[in-house]
């Protein structure tokens, strides 16, 4: 089901596809999963669960790669995402609907070419084609 205000922000800016703001709010969670930052449902106390734009973009770069693979580049272009700008463009038009917060310290140049996309979803690309016994090893 799509959420009415993210299609408001996609009708105002229709650089990137809704699937790209979506995205964005799953590799969210999934940073802030790989960080141990994780809000829990009721706020019982106050912690900090927020996430700089570099370490966004480590989830959205990794993310990426589990979810689409080598397809990842390809996936991003039909969404509009050229370039780690485009995430925090993304990112701060969220900001500006209110679906998202930042703090004071963040800023669009968070993201300004923090890495190449096609050398961290295409170049290096890798396949481990070791099996999970060996990997454990």
């Amino acid at each position: 089901m799509r959420h009415p205000k993210l299609e408001e922000v996609v009708r105002r800016d229709p650089r990137y596809a809704y699937e790209a703001y979506e995205f964005v709010f799953a590799a969210l969670a999934h940073t802030q999963r790989m960080l141990g930052r994780v809000p829990p449902l009721e706020r019982t106390e106050e912690r900090d669960y927020h996430v700089s734009g570099r370490q966004l973009l480590e989830g959205v770069r990794d993310l990426a790669l589990r979810e689409f693979g080598l397809m990842a580049r390809t996936v991003f272009r039909t969404w509009g995402i050229n370039s780690t700008a485009d995430i925090g463009e993304i990112v701060f038009n969220l900001v500006a609907a209110n679906l998202m917060s930042k703090t004071d310290e963040d800023k669009r140049d968070d993201f300004r070419d923090v890495y190449d996309l096609d050398q961290v979803l295409v170049r290096d690309y890798h396949i481990d084609v070791k099996s999970e016994t060996e990997q454990e090893l």
